[in-house]
């Protein structure tokens, strides 16, 4: 069975032929180290990965890149705050290595290399060197901007006109031939307007007037512009050409249009052969997003839910839908995966005690494993539909909970090819841990404020208001929020 996915670039599912048969190119834009990453970041990250492990289990040797963007205004802006640092590359370092324990406590397979961009000025500056004396781009005041209505294809890959491409406001209006050029480099330090804009005013900080790194250049000293960074260094450790390139839905236009004008005019060659593009990612009606405040970081939610009740809760939905983020839709995970869990550890238990024999057959159960095998790989390779492949999971936890159920001699080898199959899709390709105890405080927690709540009751009950009032107040210091109404009390965290 063909794997295809869904190309944004042609807006159709076609078949994946890697240039090469035997090894994928991968590359995803990852964050820019201004803030803590959230359950949006996370949320990617795992589609990602799972990407990465289908095609490993399709035989391919994946080459995967994932940058990361250290030089940024945003980041600028956090200097003097709290303990973050008192420089860029400081507040960078500290965002880049929680950043980096995420990924891992999320058990995530490790990219090949995560470059950042503050270790690639030279290879950014012979890039922009190339662009220019290619005619691509041109200098003006200091600074490089890509001239749009040099490069043909530009459009292709957002589906727009050069007449309806809105300018991109990232210089003085005036140094550029149209509105629509973008910056490759930018003259002098980091804008402090854009600084100012991203700082909040309740928040301290020690530096008044903080000022970001610059690099001396060929046209002076200066910071590379934001879309010149990720061609620079996928071609740094791919290739000029690679196979797949990952990100999320808001970065189809400008910064993966441009990505592919700037690359493809500096080296004559199709970019991306694959564009897939991760959805929105919210929280209530809004996308969650660190600039809107509204997001749940990694560092809390791992811890609270557990890594495999949230990596069953980002697979339940497809990488290019919508989801949106509920404290039910993760307990529903929370269930979905102890049934799992439960029903992997029934196969194990039952297939290593003396009920299971060599000699009993039973063709339900073969046939049930089969299915689900057969209904997960044709779900994956239908664009890496982690819905669907989720589905087959859960089929399989039942037909195997049916065995178990409905006899006391069971099937030795259907049992053990219920195994494998859990072991291998399960682990291998969700990257889910069935034999270890990675589970989050979130059930502990509720059955503990429920049990603080009804000793509360009771105190109230027996006139000891001082005391319930106490229980309240220290409930509500720790962060639940206690409503009492007509029908009783309620809470949430």
């Amino acid at each position: 069975m063909t794997l295809r996915v869904l190309n944004t670039l042609s807006g159709e599912l076609e078949p994946f032929e890697p240039a090469d048969p035997d090894d994928v190119l991968l590359y995803y834009c990852g964050l820019t180290v201004s803030d803590f990453a959230h359950l949006g970041h996370a949320r990617t990250w795992v589609h990602v990965d799972v990407v990465h492990r289908w095609l490993d289990h399709l035989g391919y040797d994946v080459r995967h890149v994932e940058n990361i963007t250290d030089v940024n205004e945003k980041i600028v802006a956090r200097i003097g705050e709290d303990d973050l640092g008192d420089s860029e590359r400081a507040v960078a370092t500290t965002f880049t290595d929680q950043l980096l324990a995420d990924m891992r406590a999320l058990n995530l397979k490790r990219a090949e290399v995560y470059p950042r961009v503050t270790e690639h000025i030279p290879e950014i500056i012979d890039l922009v060197e190339t662009l220019i004396e290619a005619g691509y781009a041109y200098e003006t005041d200091g600074s490089v901007y890509f001239d749009v209505h040099s490069f043909e294809g530009y459009g292709k890959l957002s589906n727009q006109t050069l007449d309806a491409v809105e300018p991109q406001e990232d210089g003085d209006r005036s140094e550029k031939r149209n509105p629509a050029d973008f910056a490759l480099w930018k003259a002098g330090g980091v804008d402090s307007e854009a600084v100012a804009d991203h700082r909040h005013a309740d928040r301290q900080y020690d530096v008044d007037t903080p000022d970001g790194e610059t690099w001396e250049s060929p046209w002076g000293v200066g910071r590379p512009g934001w879309h010149i960074e990720c061609s620079a260094m996928s071609m740094t450790h791919l290739d000029s050409s690679i196979d797949i390139h990952m990100g999320g839905r808001d970065l189809v236009f400008p910064h993966h249009e441009n990505e592919i004008a700037q690359s493809e005019a500096a080296t004559g060659e199709q970019f991306a052969r694959y564009w897939l593009h991760a959805d929105l990612f919210q929280m209530d009606d809004e996308k969650m997003s660190s600039s809107l405040g509204n997001f749940v970081p990694v560092t809390d939610a791992v811890p609270r839910f557990g890594v495999n009740p949230l990596r069953v809760f980002f697979l339940s939905a497809s990488y290019n839908s919508t989801q949106t983020y509920s404290e039910a839709a993760i307990h529903e995970a929370e269930e979905r995966w102890e049934r799992l869990q439960s029903a992997y550890r029934r196969a194990n238990d039952a297939a290593d005690s003396s009920a299971a024999h060599t000699t009993v057959t039973d063709d339900t159960l073969h046939a049930g494993v089969e299915d689900a095998r057969d209904s997960f790989t044709a779900a994956m390779n239908e664009d890496f539909n982690t819905r669907e492949a989720l589905t087959a999971l859960s089929a399989l936890a039942s037909t195997v909970n049916t065995h178990l159920d409905d006899h006391d001699a069971y099937d030795y080898r259907g049992l053990r090819r219920a195994i494998e199959t859990f072991e291998t899709f399960g682990e291998d390709v969700f990257g889910l841990d069935f034999t270890g105890t990675s589970e989050g405080t979130a059930t502990l927690a509720d059955e503990l404020v429920s049990l603080v709540l009804d000793v509360r009751e009771d105190e109230r009950t027996a006139g000891n208001y001082e005391r319930a009032d106490q229980l309240r107040d220290e409930l509500e210091a720790l962060g639940i929020e206690i409503q009492d109404t007509d029908d009783g009390t309620t809470y949430r965290l």
